[in-house]
């Protein structure tokens, strides 16, 4: 069975393609969206989603979120005792949602699609392609989070002939696509946009104002009380989702430690201009992408039919007055935001399976970045180098093969250090360094020996890189750097095997747990009246648990979790 999953920087989701359209799968808690936290408890048991969230809020040193954004880089963080790159916490949550779909299919899943944001380079793309196989997940395809959007639209409003821009802005990364829907085709134009941009810096961004206005220093104050500033930012992340429907919110400070007066006398009551305010210059990075996607696709916003918002942060009603503003129309999306990238994900893994109800679907996709090589140039006599020579430019379709020849710059010159770029500056110092990989063997003779050079980029985003010297047509290949080449058969059982070691929460305790966990975070928020009363149906809940009567706890549980509905302000259904 293959699966569709949106592998996102706050929330992530899996969906299948059922006989009645895609479907996105429930968690154990029943929701279709997953948060993306992994934490590890004090008995050393490893904690996904909710039950992750929920223990990060009070103990931030032993969790960890966010770390999508640190997917094919050397970044690790330690808790407990065990060390994560991004890939293996990646891992993590991809085999909790492997385990839900397997639950709620009742058939073992061995495939996927996974999304990842267009501007994800090639390092994150290989990168997420061995988390999925970490998690006992052959990855079919990795798709562009844009384009998943667009193929949901595409297959849900398949009669509609029009140009649309899809505006993508999540939890951490923003896109943007220019997509042609035409007689069952989904044709994606041109592709922009940020890779560090989403809601979790809107909500970063009220915090940080918040502690300037009482004098503090975010970055310091994360670093001296990090169980403060973890609280602060779950506060601010609750009031930005009230903004989205009232004209003010009430953020509660919470002391060094972290508690939180449940008097609310240490609180700010901000508005929709002090959201506005603090997040101005996050708003403004929107800007560039868009220009830049509308003037790769040869287009004007007055071409556009339609403006497609994607992602959880779209909610925002700032983001809809600045998209208004942008393309001169209302935003529209009948397909609900957080669940569309998982539904495209899904569809594409049913033609990949060749699903008879996709018959009269295709979908072309383009690369969102120029990638090309360092060169020298002759400058007044002199070579300089530093130069970048595109190979492939952004926006070409994908899949793809395109050659440049180079050559030598010295006599009897016998090797050639090949650096690989992606970016759209003309120096390379202004570009990102993908990888690099040497050339030997040239044989001796003047300057300007010939070299291919070929990158050929295929529909999962991955670059490949060959160097042919054209005199004895002997062939080198890109090997990344910094330790960023795909792994070996050998390294991903070593790895599989290791992570196996670790004590993973079981599926069937995780509606009990989340409950205490969920009760825990409450506790110290609530009135005296309310804490007395929430202890009293903890001591019932954890007696009952104790007994082991599954009618018991059931009951006990269900009590606990009306009372903890109607007192606790997180939307758990929501968010980017």
């Amino acid at each position: 069975m293959i699966v569709g999953i949106d592998l996102g920087t706050t929330n992530s989701a899996v969906a299948a393609l059922l006989p009645d359209g895609p479907k996105l799968i429930p968690n154990a808690l029943g929701n279709v969206l997953t948060p993306s936290v992994v934490a590890i408890d004090q008995s050393g048991q490893i904690l996904v989603g909710q039950l992750a969230k929920d223990h990060q809020v009070l103990n931030p040193e032993s969790s960890v979120s966010g770390f999508k954004r640190h997917m094919g880089s050397d970044w690790t963080v330690k808790l407990h005792k065990h060390k994560f790159d991004a890939k293996k916490l990646s891992s993590i949550l991809l085999a909790s949602l492997k385990e839900d779909a397997e639950c709620f299919l009742n058939s073992e899943v061995t495939r996927a699609v996974i999304t990842v944001p267009a501007y994800f380079h090639d390092q994150q793309r290989q990168a997420t392609i061995e988390a999925g196989r970490l998690a006992g997940l052959a990855v079919d395809r990795i798709i562009n989070e844009p384009t998943a959007a667009s193929m949901a639209y595409g297959v849900h409003e398949k009669d509609s002939d029009r140009t649309v821009a899809v505006f993508d802005l999540g939890g951490g990364t923003f896109d943007i696509s220019i997509v042609d829907f035409f007689e069952g085709c989904v044709e994606v134009r041109s592709s922009a946009g940020e890779a560090i941009l989403g809601g979790e810096d809107f909500t970063r961004a009220v915090a940080r104002t918040i502690l300037a206005d009482k004098g503090d220093q975010f970055e310091i104050a994360e670093l001296r009380e990090p169980a403060m500033v973890s609280r602060l930012i779950q506060q601010c992340e609750l009031a930005k989702r009230e903004l989205s429907n009232t004209n003010t919110a009430k953020v509660i400070v919470p002391d060094k430690n972290g508690s939180l007066d449940p008097s609310g006398t240490h609180s700010v009551t901000i508005d929709r201009d002090f959201l506005n305010r603090a997040c101005e210059p996050l708003f403004a990075k929107i800007e560039r992408p868009v220009r830049r996607a509308l003037g790769d696709a040869n287009l004007t916003t007055k071409d556009l039919d339609e403006v497609i918002l994607v992602g959880g942060a779209t909610r925002m009603p700032a983001i809809a007055e600045r998209v208004n503003s942008m393309f001169c129309r209302q935003p529209m999306g009948s397909l609900n935001p957080d669940h569309v990238v998982a539904m495209g994900a899904a569809i594409q893994a049913g033609l990949i399976e060749g699903n008879k109800a996709l018959e009269d679907t295709v979908v072309v996709d383009v690369a969102p970045f120029t990638l090309g090589i360092e060169i020298s140039k002759e400058m007044g006599h002199q070579l300089k180098s530093g130069y970048f020579l595109p190979i492939i430019d952004r926006n070409t379709v994908i899949p793809t093969s395109r050659c440049h020849t180079v050559g030598t710059i010295a006599p009897n010159q016998n090797q050639m250090t090949i650096n690989v770029f992606q970016g759209e500056s003309r120096r390379v110092e202004d570009n990102l360094m993908l990888g690099t990989f040497g050339v030997s063997g040239i044989p001796n003779g003047p300057a300007g020996q010939l070299i291919d050079i070929r990158f050929t980029y295929d529909s999962n985003g991955v670059l490949e890189v060959e160097a042919t010297i054209v005199a004895t047509k002997t062939v080198a290949q890109l090997v990344l750097a910094n330790g960023q080449a795909s792994m070996t058969e050998a390294e991903i059982k070593s790895a599989v095997a290791a992570m196996q070691k670790l004590k993973t929460h079981p599926r069937e305790e995780t509606a009990n747990r989340f409950a205490l966990k969920r009760a825990e975070r409450m506790f110290q928020e609530l009135s005296i009246d309310l804490r007395r009363r929430l202890g009293q149906l903890l001591d019932y809940f954890e007696s009952s648990l104790e007994a082991q009567d599954p009618s018991q706890i059931e009951a006990a549980r269900q009590e606990l979790l009306i009372f903890l509905s109607l007192h606790d302000r997180d939307d758990l259904s929501g968010g980017e």
